[in-house]
């Protein structure tokens, strides 16, 4: 294997080789100990004839292909969500389309999977209570309708309106009491989208963790989960032992996983992360591991991917996306390095270098050889003399 000249954040070059660590082999089948779903990345079509940042083309087959990796490792697939680039270059067409093919897919095999429901089909603009609902209405029942469980996302548009705690209630009120089945919430911080500050009414994070547990009070009969994505295992400890009997916590803390999977003498946090989409393989045996009644082999295969989730989702946490659709390309499910509306210039040379260090120390490079390749070549264009 062959070395590369990666840059440091000091502006220094270090030669780096593969250290050919591998991960094992994940199961085929769905872990029982935990529900686990990766939130999965759309592959964008890298021959759109269009501005890239403005025309959304998905090359479909590397995109369900992939749903079929992260099933593989034994995960569920949690579709249309952030990861996918909600609200970050993914139009409402192209989202309903991808809903509708993972179904297919999804049903062939009787599949796990949830999807996202968001508003994002509203026009720019000023929105009342009753049109976010309208909006959250049409996708549930796309996705209902398609067989996935509903994750009722966290709204901009009603976030720039609500003007205190009881907007919220009101919203969500109306949306629950007509569910016809179990729907999970989420609670998308604003580390990793400041559009949606002061959610739930609240500036304050455990202030808006009561709220929210209040909510699921309110609708216990309908909301079956919430997934919490704020970053501080503290207070998602908190939050998951205010939940009313038979309210899921579902972690999206890609920093603290681990600790929040393996939970406590209190309780613990079920999955659906971002990070399962790169560490797809790891996150099966880990699982598995657990099951198993093996915490510490669960601890020893996380242990690693730790660092590089802390280094893909760092601030600003929203371009997480590009570390991840980084790795995808490094390992060969897909031939290009392009993002849906140009994303992927999002991240620095200096941060790609760096996650391509930490992925090889947690075991996540499938083929050091194409990955070298792949990296030199980008290396190339961004000017690092080789």
């Amino acid at each position: 294997m062959s070395s590369l000249p990666l840059p440091s954040a000091d502006g220094t070059l270090e030669q780096w080789s593969p250290s050919g660590a591998s991960a094992p082999t994940p199961p085929t089948t769905a872990p029982t100990s935990r529900v686990a779903y990766a939130a999965a990345h759309v592959v964008a079509d890298p021959l759109s004839a269009g501005d890239p940042t403005h025309v959304v083309r998905v090359d479909w087959d590397a995109t369900l292909a992939f749903r079929e990796h992260l099933w593989s490792c034994g995960l569920g697939v949690a579709e249309a969500m952030d990861t996918a680039q909600r609200g970050m270059g993914l139009d409402w067409a192209t989202t309903q389309e991808l809903i509708r093919r993972t179904g297919v897919a999804a049903r062939a095999e009787g599949r796990p999977w949830v999807a996202g429901v968001g508003t994002d089909q509203l026009p720019p603009g000023p929105a009342t209570v009753d049109a976010v609902v309208d909006a959250w209405r049409e996708q549930l029942e796309l996705v209902s309708g398609e067989g996935a469980v509903p994750v009722v996302m966290a709204s901009r548009a009603l976030a720039a309106q609500a003007d205190g705690p009881q907007a919220y209630h009101d919203a969500y009120g109306k949306l629950l009491s007509e569910a016809d089945g179990p729907v999970l919430l989420h609670w998308l911080g604003e580390p990793f989208d400041a559009a949606l500050a002061g959610y739930w009414g609240h500036s304050d994070v455990r202030a808006a963790a009561r709220e929210l547990a209040r909510l699921c009070a309110e609708h216990a009969s309908t909301v079956a989960g919430v997934k919490v994505s704020v970053l501080d295992a503290d207070v998602e400890r908190e939050f998951r032992r205010s939940l009313p009997e038979g309210v899921a916590c579902y972690t999206g803390d890609d920093f603290n996983y681990p600790e929040l999977i393996a939970g406590d003498d209190q309780g613990h946090s079920e999955a659906l992360l971002g990070i399962f989409d790169p560490i797809a393989p790891v996150a099966g045996a880990a699982l598995a591991a657990l099951d198993a009644g093996d915490v510490a082999r669960f601890h020893e295969l996380f242990a690693p991917t730790v660092p590089l989730s802390r280094e893909i989702f760092r601030a600003p946490t929203q371009h997480y996306k590009v570390g991840v659709v980084f790795l995808a390309y490094l390992n060969g499910h897909q031939d290009h390095f392009r993002m849906v509306g140009g994303l992927e210039s999002a991240r620095s040379i200096v941060h790609l270098s760096e996650v391509l260090r930490l992925a090889d120390a947690a075991g996540l490079i499938t083929d050091p050889d194409r990955a070298v390749a792949r990296m030199g070549a980008l290396l190339d264009v961004a000017g690092v003399r080789r």
